[in-house]
């Protein structure tokens, strides 16, 4: 009985080479982040924060602690994250799909803040018309005012519970080092993760009036009025915050420009 032999189809692939390509693009390209470009699962945690502890008490020359979160603690940084990424910092397909990447705190030295990156992203970016501008503005403005009750409640609760665990160092019976260490370290995270977030604040609002009085001077219209008094809620939030709390290392960084 002769052989059965049926050759390899290869003409198919042969004929759209360009689909193959893109094919094996995507699939290569989806093992440098998580599934279809999106964020890595080990990012996906409950703690994917935590880094921001030992990057501000690390930015300082401090050591980060080695206890575990809290659950106010962990909501305090979760909440802290959105007002630390600067605006427009990556677009919108991307929030979607992933590129989450850990940023430096305002204390590092090579960190510099330039208050028109806001401005020039939001006017260069394409849009409709220059209406849709000022409603951007106005969007991340009031995003930002949403976010600030929410936030500022979490770091009320965390620091009053420091104040608590501060006191209590005294009274704990046979307390180690590495104990006292790790406590202390942690009080200072949640201090300079508040006041980190404060500095960003600050930040933004020059961004954001830097901004308005672009749009301003390159396409007047009526609805600029409500972009400024949403900036001026936001900074007179800011200037007068609900908790305060004493600079970790003596000093504050200040916003110039």
């Amino acid at each position: 009985m002769p052989e059965m032999c049926h050759p390899i189809r290869t003409a198919g692939f042969r004929s759209r080479p360009a689909l193959v390509l893109i094919l094996m693009g995507a699939a290569l390209g989806g093992c440098s982040g998580g599934d279809f470009g999106r964020t890595r699962a080990d990012f996906r945690n409950d703690d994917m924060h935590r880094w921001l502890g030992a990057e501000a008490t690390g930015s300082v020359g401090l050591k980060p602690s080695h206890f575990q979160l809290t659950e106010n603690e962990r909501q305090l940084r979760d909440l802290a994250y959105p007002l630390i990424e600067p605006p427009l910092s990556r677009p919108a397909w991307k929030s979607v799909f992933g590129d989450y990447q850990p940023l430096p705190s305002p204390w590092r030295q090579k960190v510099v803040f330039d208050r028109t990156t806001y401005g020039r992203a939001l006017i260069d970016e394409p849009h409709r018309s220059h209406t849709s501008r000022y409603q951007q503005l106005i969007e991340d403005v009031r995003n930002d005012i949403t976010r600030f009750e929410p936030f500022f409640a979490s770091a009320i609760r965390v620091i009053e519970l420091d104040r608590k665990r501060s006191a209590s160092l005294r009274m704990v019976s046979e307390l180690s080092p590495r104990e006292q260490a790790d406590a202390v370290a942690r009080m200072e995270e949640n201090t300079l993760i508040v006041q980190w977030v404060q500095q960003c604040l600050e930040r933004r609002i020059s961004s954001y009036r830097w901004a308005l009085e672009r749009l301003v001077i390159q396409a007047p219209d009526g609805i600029a009025a409500d972009a400024d008094r949403l900036i001026g809620e936001l900074a007179a939030q800011t200037a007068n915050p609900p908790v305060a709390v004493q600079p970790v290392i003596g000093r504050a960084v200040t916003v110039k420009g």
